[in-house]
């Protein structure tokens, strides 16, 4: 356990403990540089002296002196022999105090080497060698300078730049926050005092209609509380993008920049136009980012020949796009959107071939278009016998659902370079195997497929997935991932980066809130205070190691699978230490991959017997599958391919990791990697990570970093919605339900589980909500209402409420500089997806967990002749526009008939009418996107001027039928006694 007060060690994680020549009474924390007080312990700092480095790694100043001179002293009376005796001494000394982090990295499981004694002369020899393998392997081949590390010299030549921080916190003003969360307590004393008066006052008369709404907002009183706690501590960043380059980028030197494997998923070509997925991949293969340092993995789930070819087509261009993009840094890079932008593009231009560059360039991609079309138009109809190959070989992926796994590497070092004669960065195509009785996983499945396979070819330290849809907009946007990723202050326990989606091609007043401009400017930032953003399923960076199921480094590693290990803790272990490792580990399934990766890190060490019997025994073929290549890849947490894998055969191994029977028994979407069980893996995915203790950071740089297309049509965007219900109902009924899952090791943060919790639970308010916009309707039909008669304190609790709603509103904007247009669409649509896409997730989940049906909803299209948002205006029913058209036209009925009433019954009913009517058009209000959406197109009768129409004219049909003049006199003695109008 950390030592209150203590800073954690920043090699190792463990505290730094305190200075030795310190008083008792008085103690000091342990200090190894003076000038930047950096967090070092005493073991790390002489681990340091004794590789010869004896300046700060953080600020470059030499560390303090009497401990410089006393681990030299040391070194000069015991000899070398000295040093590893003194080492042994503290490896024993701390094993039996829970184990020093550093100093167990070192530690081997083989049970031939270490016989449990620590200082045993075999097994430190085998850990010199090692140690010197890893020195030879860091050294570059053309100077002798690498005894020192690269980044060292770069801070010694560049202190100022090179030695800051790469980002900051930039916490939101106190005269904005303070407000805000004073309003939110006073809100839940009002709730109390309102849900007080509303039990403790039932309406007898409409006993039923009481209870019903009661119980509705008791559940949105909940709902709101697990949406609203999460924000309660939101923060911004900022990052330094040229302190990046200062610190990895020195000049005349090779880059230090990490490596970036970039993962594209895309199904169908016809629903997915090759196109849109090509100007993705161009954004991608552009980037602002050395080339050796990018590779491009784009994933066909389909096996579509048109996708093959189309890649084809845009490696081909990428040949003259990449080099125009970097020589003239242009924004965006997709040249779809960069040449439909409207905007001056010789802003900032100051090359005099720009110009003609420019024209000649957007003739080459209108040409590229061209052959793209003519690939899709081919495409519209299969061939009887399936499609050929330009060789005359039949396509391998005749039959998307039986195939075999296809790769083909298009550009990189061994492909065709650039017209410039420069290199480019890798593309690769893969296409997963298929056979028929195998459960393939939709998308998780893909992505786990593309895990595998770039670990055997290329191996990045980190992954960034982007949706075929959504392109690079900003080209330093891997950069600002970087800015976090490579900070050692920062990155320790970082799992993603997540950035927000920002998209094209939507309406001006966005009427269906396809930005989602108040989930991604509000609630992520108030995430981002606590344990991090969730995943939201493309533009986020992840740590491999992450992905592999480990825990972050920070946190303890307690070996519990090796042989020896468990010996030594046999006789070692208390009663105390047992019950403090059960709550740390609590989560027993975490605990064998904890291990492994803590053994797997000293892999290198062993010959390919030993190699092969240390997998063996870890049991790493049960958790990574049979692969010797991937699971040797994964002890490289600085990415690269193994030393001892065979580059003539890697193509071979990437095709074996993708079969569809490689993850059978092993913990593939279970464990690591994308998880499975639910259409909603993103939420599931980073859930998981955040239960191991990682955290995740959210990044908006002022120029968003991806953009991507979203459906502006009602009935698309309802579906849309309806799949990321169905996908938190699917969590709740699985055992990764927040409600009960991730306690274990305490790693999950209270208010990060409450947000997890209300993503999970939302569609559930589909139940009240439907039931809370049809009192109103039953109200003015039955005449009767949900709220007594109020009396003066009842009416200050209402007003309370109202007032303390609006105030919370408004000071959310305020901090978050959403506009209050963007806020009102998002509270529409919360009620149009909660009345018609929400309830049918519900349904369609339950039937789909607990029955084991699936049912799907079609979607009939209309065409359409619009220019500018046609999209939006197309009609295309379907069984979810039910529910909601159902309310609304209840609600105008009972409005007709509340006034018809009304007008029947005298000056006396028009005081109660108003409180139902007003009731009624707060939900027409809510519904008017909605009911927009019916009309189809704005160039015909405006909707307001219809609405009324209609309402107008049942109000005057229904009273005309009342006092009709011309009824027939057929009853005398009721005519002449019936003189009032309600007779």
């Amino acid at each position: 356990m950390t030592e209150s007060g203590v800073p954690l060690c920043g090699a190792c994680g463990e505290p730094v403990g305190f200075s030795s020549s310190a008083k008792e009474e008085e103690e000091e924390v342990f200090v190894a540089c003076n000038n930047c007080n950096y967090p070092l312990c005493a073991a790390c700092l002489e681990d340091e002296i004794r590789k010869g480095r004896d300046s700060c790694l953080h600020c470059g100043e030499p560390y303090v002196r009497n401990v410089t001179e006393k681990v030299s002293q040391e070194s000069t009376d015991h000899g070398d022999s000295g040093v590893r005796l003194r080492t042994a001494a503290y490896l024993h000394d701390h094993q039996e105090n829970g184990g020093h982090v550093r100093s167990l990295s070192s530690l081997s499981i083989v049970e031939s080497e270490t016989n449990g004694e620590s200082g045993n002369p075999l097994w430190k020899n085998r850990v010199d060698s090692w140690m010197e393998k890893k020195k030879k392997k860091k050294a570059p081949k053309k100077s002798e300078k690498a005894q020192i590390p690269v980044e060292q010299q770069m801070e010694n030549s560049e202190p100022l730049e090179a030695g800051q921080p790469l980002s900051r916190i930039i916490p939101i003003s106190p005269n904005k926050l303070t407000p805000y969360r004073a309003v939110i307590i006073m809100r839940l004393i009002v709730l109390g005092l309102f849900f007080n008066y509303r039990i403790t006052n039932p309406v007898n008369s409409a006993y039923g209609l009481w209870l019903t709404s009661v119980i509705c907002e008791i559940w949105f009183a909940v709902s709101w509380v697990l949406d609203q706690f999460p924000k309660w501590s939101p923060i911004n960043r900022e990052t330094y993008i040229n302190r990046l380059s200062a610190r990895y980028e020195r000049e005349g030197e090779d880059s230090q920049l990490a490596a970036v494997d970039f993962f594209v998923s895309t199904v169908d070509p016809l629903k997915e136009p090759p196109l849109i997925t090509g100007n993705t991949v161009l954004s991608i293969l552009s980037v602002d980012y050395p080339v050796d340092k990018v590779s491009c993995y784009v994933s066909d789930d389909g096996s579509a020949m048109l996708t093959f070819e189309s890649l084809a087509e845009t490696a081909e261009f990428a040949r003259k796009w990449v080099p125009f993009c970097k020589k003239h840094s242009i924004e965006p890079r997709a040249p779809e959107f960069y040449f439909s932008q409207r905007i001056d593009y010789l802003k900032d231009k100051i090359q005099p071939s720009f110009v003609k560059e420019r024209r000649a360039m957007k003739r080459d991609y209108e040409e590229y278009k061209v052959r793209i079309n003519a690939l899709v138009a081919k495409a519209q109809k299969t061939p009887e016998e399936g499609w050929i190959m330009q060789d005359g070989t039949p396509w391998p992926g005749n039959n998307p659902r039986d195939h075999p796994g296809m790769i083909q590497v298009f550009l990189g070092r061994s492909g065709a370079h650039d017209i410039e004669g420069n290199e480019l960065p890798r593309l690769v195509y893969v296409s997963r195997e298929k056979r028929p009785g195998y459960q393939h996983h939709k998308k998780a499945g893909a992505m786990n497929a593309l895990v595998r396979v770039s670990a055997i070819l290329t191996n990045a330290p980190y992954i960034l997935n982007l949706d075929c849809d959504h392109y690079v907009n900003n080209s330093k946007a891997v950069r600002e991932a970087m800015c976090f990723m490579m900070d050692p202050q920062v990155c320790r326990d970082v799992c993603y980066i997540q950035f927000p989606q920002r998209f094209d091609g939507i309406d001006r007043s966005d009427r269906y809130a396809n930005r989602n401009i108040v989930f991604f400017d509000v609630n992520m930032k108030g995430l981002d205070g606590i344990q991090g953003p969730v995943y939201v399923g493309t533009g986020c960076v992840f740590n491999r190691q992450a992905l592999y199921g480990y825990g972050p480094l920070s946190l303890p590693v307690l070996p519990k699978s090796s042989f020896c290990s468990s010996c030594c803790c046999c006789c070692r272990r208390s009663k105390k230490a047992s019950e403090n490792q059960n709550d740390i580990y609590r989560d027993a399934r975490r605990e064998d991959l904890n291990s492994a990766i803590f053994n797997l890190r000293e892999i290198e060490n062993y010959d390919e017997y030993e190699r092969s019997l240390l997998i063996s025994q870890m049991s790493f073929e049960k958790t990574f599958g049979q692969s010797s290549v991937f699971i040797e890849s994964t002890l490289m947490e600085n990415g690269g391919v193994p030393e001892s894998a065979n580059p003539s055969t890697l193509i071979q191994e990437a095709i074996h990791v993708i079969s569809c029977g490689y993850e059978e028994k092993t913990e593939w979407g279970k464990e690591i990697g994308w998880i499975y069980g639910s259409v909603t893996e993103d939420i599931l995915t980073g859930f998981k990570m955040h239960c191991r203790g990682w955290r995740s950071i959210y990044c908006m740089p002022t120029r968003p970093a991806f953009k991507g297309s979203a459906p502006i049509n009602l009935s698309d965007r309802l579906h849309q919605v309806l799949r990321w219900a169905l996908g938190s109902v699917e969590i709740f009924l699985s055992r990764h339900c927040p409600l009960w899952y991730g306690y274990g090791g305490g790693r999950l943060k209270w208010l990060q589980r409450l947000a997890y919790i209300n993503t999970i639970i939302y569609p559930f308010t589909s139940l009240p909500l439907i039931a809370y916009c049809s009192l109103p309707a039953i109200c003015l039909l039955t005449g009767k209402f949900i709220i007594p008669t109020l009396s003066n304190i009842a009416s200050v609790w209402f007003l309370g409420l109202f007032i303390s709603i609006i105030l919370t509103s408004v000071l959310e904007l305020r901090w978050s500089g959403v506009g209050i247009e963007d806020w009102w669409r998002n509270e529409q649509f919360w009620v149009i997806g909660g009345v018609s896409a929400h309830l049918f997730a519900v349904f369609q989940g339950f039937l789909k967990m607990l029955a084991g049906i699936d049912t799907n909803f079609t979607v009939t299209a209309k065409a359409t002749d619009d220019a500018d948002f046609g999209e939006l205006y197309v009609f295309k029913w379907t069984t979810v526009l039910i529910p909601p058209t159902t309310i609304l036209v209840v609600n105008f009925v009972g409005v007709v008939a509340g006034f018809s009433d009304a007008l029947n019954s005298g000056y006396e009913a028009w005081g109660p009418l108003f409180g139902k009517v007003f009731f009624a058009l707060w939900v027409i209000l809510h519904l008017y996107p909605f009911l927009k959406g019916l009309m189809g197109r704005q160039n015909r009768t405006p909707t307001i001027v219809v609405l009324w129409s209609v309402l107008l004219a049942s109000v005057f049909s229904l009273l005309w039928v009342k006092i009709d003049p011309f009824i027939n006199d057929t009853d005398g003695t009721k005519s002449a006694t019936c003189t009032s109008i309600d007779c």
